[in-house]
């Protein structure tokens, strides 16, 4: 079984928008991460355009299934304030920058500096708006649902409480 990084790096990749970089990856992550294989597998029988066109139908529409952790707590824009900004004083605190264009709630985001610094207090922080994520994404029938599947089983239990 793959270290939690390699999981967490492969999964940032799946979840972002399938461009041809993803798909030319996909046997890598198939290969590293086999945790993700019903979702690589699928992705690499899709043609791509179907490929990204699901993706926006998934992501691309209202908070349903937000990749932007602090809206499973804070909903719109002003109250986010405080929790985006949370999210980057984190990554600073490693040295690290969100790219510019990006949300550092963005969950690709989260995954990757997870994987690079293996601190996983953001993932364990917002794991309740993960696991609601990952119910929506279930009962809409996506395989994306199953790399929430993986990165939800390898962190502790649902954190009850709202993240400071």
């Amino acid at each position: 079984m793959p270290s939690d990084a390699v999981l967490y790096q492969a999964a940032a990749l799946c979840l972002t928008y399938p461009d041809e970089d993803l798909i030319a990856r996909l046997p890598l992550l198939r290969q590293a991460a086999p945790q993700l294989r019903g979702f690589t597998d699928h992705a690499a029988l899709t043609p791509p355009q179907e490929l990204a066109a699901h993706y926006v139908r998934v992501f691309g529409r209202g908070d349903r299934h937000s990749l932007y952790l602090s809206r499973w707590y804070d909903g719109g824009i002003r109250r986010r304030g405080m929790s985006v900004a949370r999210f980057g004083d984190v990554y600073r605190r490693h040295g690290l920058e969100c790219s510019r264009g990006e949300m550092p709630d963005f969950l690709p985001a989260v995954l990757e500096f997870t994987a690079r610094t293996g601190d996983s207090v953001l993932l364990t922080e917002y794991r309740d708006g993960l696991e609601r994520l990952r119910m929506r994404l279930t009962g809409y029938g996506t395989p994306y649902a199953g790399v929430l599947d993986a990165v939800c089983a390898t962190l502790p239990t649902v954190y009850t409480s709202r993240p400071p």
